[in-house]
């Protein structure tokens, strides 16, 4: 129903809904014309409805959220409490440093004052952020349960309005997504108003179930599905081992179809001038990156995954980005949208068990509308040769499983009771139960 209302309005009737400072910055940052994610979305997350955005990567998913937010906060601004008034939640600490660099744009054109805190915030920047709260604070799901029971931002969530979720079907499958639901519950009970949640995702199947995690429970939300027309090629490949490859694996200490896989890989990198090698553990991908070292590559490469420190993994984002590097082997690490520039070609090793998985990674190929998002698999053996098949099969039709967050996570329920008790010391059975209940 909300698309077949919105349907007749044009890109610049949904402009004119922002008030003119955000037109203004809109106009000067050069992303006129508004994609069609943003056309779509923008007009419910005015309205003031709980959205799901569901589209593919690089359609501006992001602004789509923040414009209309930005649009409220400027335009209300006198009549709030002090306060944090928007939270940005995203999975990674990477996905935060990302978008500080893109909101600290928006913040210098409309006087709003925007923070990141997460585990590597040092502590000078936590005291200013607790004596001068942000009006924007971009978190991650863990930090968030920090804040929630510490005194000073505790307080200052109280002015919270706005929710925007960053990835959510990356968080709503496993137990992050668990402690997130119950700790927006949480904040709920702080703010004396109803709080907006614009969750942003990647295509997924059956996205009203992920909107309903969104939301908890008995509340109303609207999904906006934008399937964006994008052009992809994912090939197949089982490399044969050679002649030249039995030696290749004397020189790095492996078997030949190990040797045969790694001579692809240098041969695709040297093809293509960006390259996104995925695997399915970071173990994995210290193994491949381990063997590039003693192969001595003229094409750089690096690895990068959530267990290597900040520097290591902002030099692989910004070594790709800037051309220094050829290639960077990654977990999901890099699935998401930190931005490492135009990424030419993704590699996947190995089966990537998922055709919602394949998508997501694949997409980080040819970031920019309009581009082709191309990806190679390269299989293990027969068995991971057939599944790959299926999978791409699945992927390039659409048929993408849905995401399913754990079925009564007790674990996290006993986290979010002793998380209750830090924030009071007394709850009766029916309040924690209410609280639990509503998520």
């Amino acid at each position: 129903k909300l698309l077949s209302l919105m349907a007749h309005l044009d890109e610049a009737e949904v402009r004119q809904m922002l008030v003119g400072p955000v037109r203004e910055a809109l106009h000067e940052s050069g992303l006129i014309p508004l994609t069609a994610p943003q056309v779509m979305a923008i007009p419910a997350v005015a309205k003031g409805s709980n959205v799901l955005l569901v589209a593919p990567t690089a359609t501006g998913k992001t602004e789509a959220a923040l414009l209309p937010i930005l649009s409220k906060l400027v335009e209300e601004r006198a009549g709030l409490r002090p306060g944090i008034k928007v939270l940005y939640i995203t999975p990674l600490r990477s996905l935060n440093r990302d978008l500080l660099d893109r909101l600290s744009w928006w913040a210098s054109k409309l006087d709003i004052g925007v923070a990141v805190r997460h585990g590597d915030t040092d502590k000078r920047e936590r005291s200013t952020q607790s004596a001068s709260p942000p009006d924007l604070l971009v978190t991650t799901p863990e930090t968030l349960q920090i804040i929630l029971t510490g005194r000073l931002l505790r307080q200052a969530l109280r002015s919270v309005r706005w929710v925007i979720i960053d990835e959510i079907h990356e968080l709503a499958s496993d137990k992050r997504g668990s402690q997130l639901s119950l700790g927006l519950e949480r904040l709920r009970r702080l703010t004396p108003t109803e709080i907006q949640l614009v969750g942003l995702s990647a295509t997924v199947g059956r996205p009203e179930e992920l909107a309903r995690y969104m939301v908890g429970s008995g509340r109303d939300f609207s999904v906006i599905e934008v399937p964006v027309p994008r052009e992809t090629k994912i090939d197949v490949e089982f490399p044969k081992p050679t002649g030249d490859d039995a030696l290749l694996a004397e020189k790095i200490a492996t078997h030949a179809e190990v040797a045969a896989r790694m001579r692809r890989i240098k041969e695709l990198i040297s093809d293509h001038k960006a390259v996104l090698l995925f695997t399915n553990t970071r173990a994995t991908a210290e193994s491949l990156g381990n063997k590039f070292l003693v192969m001595e590559l003229d094409t750089p490469v690096r690895v990068h995954h959530g267990s290597l420190g900040k520097q290591t993994r902002v030099a692989a984002e910004s070594g790709l980005k800037s051309g220094d590097l050829r290639g960077v082997i990654c977990t999901s690490s890099l699935e998401l949208g930190i931005d490492v520039g135009l990424v030419d070609l993704v590699i996947q090793y190995g089966s990537p068990r998922e055709a919602v998985r394949l998508v997501q990674r694949v997409g980080r190929s040819g970031h920019k509308i309009g581009w082709t998002a191309e990806g190679v698999i390269l299989t293990l053996d027969h068995d991971d040769f057939m599944e790959s098949v299926v999978i791409k099969r699945r992927a390039l039709s659409g048929m993408l499983e849905p995401v399913r967050p754990p079925p009564k996570p007790y674990d996290v329920l006993a986290h979010q009771l002793a998380g209750l008790l830090l924030e009071r010391g007394r709850w009766t059975y029916g309040d924690a139960l209410d609280t639990i209940r509503s998520s």
